[in-house]
């Protein structure tokens, strides 16, 4: 399959029409959001749904190309300060007026959401923002920093009145969830459905659907027969073992696109005594995770292309870095390493495991397309050059607060983590900050670095890209990073980019995005 950024296929089917009320939509999501809090967790299904409730000053595309939301302008006033002009006119949904006062309470508060498992703070942390007036930011940086508005086109703006003293709970239950989008939020009843209805007051094109009720349904094939029995109108993350078959179907309509997510493997690089690492014996062992030998030979003992292949029924493509071809900062030099077992294991002896250890594989079972099977095959792979493998996975909400800060004194609990990366700021420094920076708390650097790699190299490479205004120098700069961090120290190991579809009856289309989302307003039709 060739990957393209800007691809998006849409395949149409004829049959029936709709039998739902158009004004009504239902849809069935893998994923459901863990919070209606648009700041708790800097996550994929999260983000996407607070999406219909909540606005950005820089909107995003489905190609994750900028427009203007609630800023109608930005530009760099001088080499440290950019300004931005917010759009006037717009209401809240309790009807109170949008201003700067808005941004100014939402800055503070996202990057101090408490028990965040993953917190925005890595797009915020080291700008001071002033308020000019009513309708003018200034953001000021130490350095010159090109990339603002992809990062604030990361962070929901929340309204100071109804955040005032408000908690995660309190969106969670509504009482806080005020936002500008298109939707208003009605309810959430965990694990059942959320429940939406348009904003007739919304500053954009208004919403197609009067209410939409998501249905989280975990399982593929009980999405599929939910939307074949008429429950649902329309549906995400259509399993690849099914695209065929639902081809056929005249009462199908089918939107695919690639995504820019990539699944990975992060490593416990900061423990000498990790804890789900014994010798064969279960015995204790010093860290093998730590020799960057043994990063690679794990690199070399998996088959990419079975996983694309077998696992991924083909609607994959193989990763050999952070980011497919066609982003912003990715390197021409790397290419994903070859399945070589000889080498592996000549890799493992070398660094002093000839007859390799016992690991756990920890992972989520209900957030990355086949995420369990691959965890599954990874181990059967493992197996073959002396890793004794064990797969645990669990649901999302258990597991990415357990990766993150499970441990003592809220360190990443797991050893060997199964995890994926979507760049929400549509290039190479979004996942490199995030994932293979030090982890730094205090200057917003490495928050997803849960194996704590850290190399001093890699970190001023990305600082310097961070500042340098030139595109063209920066993506040279990323490039470099990413062959360091990653080509060289094996810091993460990437496996393959996801391709994403969707499903809806017949009459829908949806138009696919390389951030994965699913949002309603991208779905036309009745």
């Amino acid at each position: 399959m060739k990957f393209s950024r800007f691809l998006a296929v849409s395949i149409a089917a004829i049959g029936l029409s709709v039998s739902a009320n158009a004004a009504d939509l239902r849809v069935g999501l893998k994923s459901e959001p863990s919070s209606i809090d648009p700041h708790y967790h800097n996550l994929g299904p999260n983000n996407g749904f607070a999406t219909h409730i909540f606005g950005t000053l820089v909107g995003s595309d489905e190609n994750q190309q900028h427009y203007p939301d609630l800023a109608t302008s930005w530009k760099p006033v001088n080499d440290t300060t950019w300004e931005f002009k917010l759009r006037k006119g717009v209401k809240w949904h309790d009807g109170s007026s949008f201003s700067a006062d808005d941004v100014m309470f939402t800055v503070e508060r996202a990057q101090n959401v408490p028990n965040s498992p993953s917190s925005f703070v890595t797009y915020l942390k080291g700008k001071t923002f002033k308020k000019i007036d009513s309708h003018t930011i200034h953001v000021v940086t130490a350095k010159p920093y090109p990339l603002m508005p992809n990062d604030l086109s990361t962070v929901k703006i929340i309204s100071a009145k109804a955040g005032k003293g408000a908690s995660t709970e309190d969106y969670n239950s509504g009482k806080a969830t005020v936002g500008t989008g298109p939707y208003k939020f009605i309810e959430w009843v965990p694990g059942d459905r959320i429940v939406l209805e348009r904003n007739d007051a919304y500053h954009g094109t208004k919403a197609a659907f009067d209410k939409v009720t998501f249905k989280p349904i975990k399982a593929g094939p009980a999405r599929i027969s939910a939307l074949l029995a008429g429950d649902v109108d329309f549906i995400d993350n259509v399993p690849p073992l099914d695209v065929a078959r639902l081809k056929k179907d005249k009462n199908v309509q089918l939107s695919s696109g690639p995504s820019n997510r990539v699944i990975y493997l992060h490593m416990d690089q900061f423990r000498e005594n990790s804890p789900h690492i014994t010798a064969k014996d279960g015995s204790p062992i010093k860290n093998p995770l730590m020799d960057v030998r043994v990063r690679k030979a794990i690199s070399l003992s998996i088959n990419r292309d079975a996983i694309v292949s077998r696992v991924m029924e083909g609607i994959a493509v193989k990763a050999g870095q952070l980011l497919p071809a066609g982003f912003h900062g990715v390197s021409d030099n790397m290419k994903p390493d070859p399945y070589d077992t000889k080498m592996a294991k000549k890799l493992m002896a070398d660094a002093g495991y000839p007859d390799g250890f016992k690991m756990t594989i920890h992972g989520p079972n209900d957030r990355y397309i086949n995420d369990a099977k691959i965890a599954e095959a990874l181990a059967q792979m493992l197996n073959r050059v002396g890793i004794d493998a064990s797969v645990e996975t669990m649901p999302k909400a258990v597991y990415f607060k357990r990766a993150s800060r499970g441990g003592p004194n809220k360190s990443p609990e797991f050893s060997f983590m199964l995890l994926g990366w979507g760049a929400g700021s549509g290039e190479a420094s979004s996942p490199l900050k995030a994932l293979l920076h030090t982890y730094d708390k205090s200057k917003g650097m490495g928050a997803a670095n849960r194996g704590r790699h850290t190399d001093a190299k890699v970190d001023a490479l990305i600082q310097k890209a961070l500042a340098t205004v030139d595109a063209d120098a920066r993506g040279k700069l990323l490039a470099e990073a990413t062959e360091k961090a990653v080509g060289e120290n094996y810091g993460v190991i990437p496996m393959h980019y996801q391709v994403n579809t969707w499903a809806a009856k017949k009459g829908y289309s949806y138009l696919p995005r390389t951030d994965e989302r699913t949002i309603v307003t991208g779905l036309s039709g009745s």
